[in-house]
């Protein structure tokens, strides 16, 4: 499937809420990305957050439970190493984004920042949520950049996406006490019908909004899914004082 131009793919992020940008890495960087995250999961490189840390569905119980050392994130991936630093902000990622946004992006190092794991056993349940549920800034156009390191599908475990989701005014009873979108609520039904999984090639991006609602499932095959994930957010979009999302500096981006 032939890449779409850069403006057809912010009219369709702006639709939608997603956007699969094909290819957008290439194939050297992604071997190097994926063989770093293998080392550093295999290793257990700090800091690290456990499945049993959360207790999705699907979750060992605690870290000493069968299987309680399977691990969810590999964290703060910026300042992990170079090779992360360099994709996070990446003149590509950086142009892309100034295009959406119509000022400087901004890497937030307290969200995402991460290698996304899917283990086949233990890999837990994602509900479907909206990104912004926890975070505290001071508007709400915020886009995550998804990189595949590997084949993605709703197998494995791979993002699925509502369309229009993150245009919509949902109320408080949408959601449960922990924020996921309820799917025993009847007004939730037919959005969750809409939902789609894009399969992913390794090297490919998927861009999304914050409000945008998705969820995983878990990973049936026999390899571990890895990801990596960094949000960014207009320059003119600050984090609130005083919240975790203002506990570390963000990183400016060359556009």
């Amino acid at each position: 499937m032939a890449a779409l131009p850069t403006d057809e793919q912010i009219a369709v992020l702006r639709e939608q809420g997603f956007v699969v940008a094909r290819g957008f890495a290439d194939a050297g960087r992604v071997a190097a990305l994926r063989a770093l995250s293998e080392r550093h999961l295999r290793d257990h490189v700090a800091p690290i957050e456990y499945e049993a840390d959360l207790r999705y569905p699907g979750a060992p119980e605690s870290r000493q439970a069968e299987g309680g050392q399977t691990v969810r994130r590999l964290l703060s991936a910026y300042g992990r190493d170079p090779l992360y630093a360099q994709w996070a902000t990446d003149p590509a990622i950086g142009q892309w984004l100034a295009r959406y946004f119509g000022e400087t992006p901004v890497l937030s190092t307290v969200h995402h920042n991460c290698v996304m794991t899917k283990h086949p056993a233990y890999g837990s349940l994602t509900g479907w949520h909206q990104d912004i549920r926890y975070w505290s800034f001071s508007d709400t156009d915020l886009v995550s950049c998804w990189l595949a390191l590997g084949h993605e599908t709703r197998a494995n475990g791979g993002l699925s996406f509502i369309p229009g989701s993150h245009a919509a005014a949902f109320q408080p009873a949408q959601f449960d006490a922990k924020k996921f979108f309820r799917d025993d609520e009847p007004l939730n039904t037919p959005w969750i019908a809409r939902a789609v999984c894009p399969d992913l090639e390794p090297g490919d991006v998927v861009f999304f909004h914050c409000r945008t609602l998705h969820a995983a499932q878990g990973n049936s095959s026999d390899r571990v899914k890895l990801s990596l994930v960094h949000t960014y957010h207009p320059q003119s979009c600050h984090p609130l004082p005083g919240t975790r999302s203002a506990s570390q500096p963000g990183v400016p981006l060359a556009g």
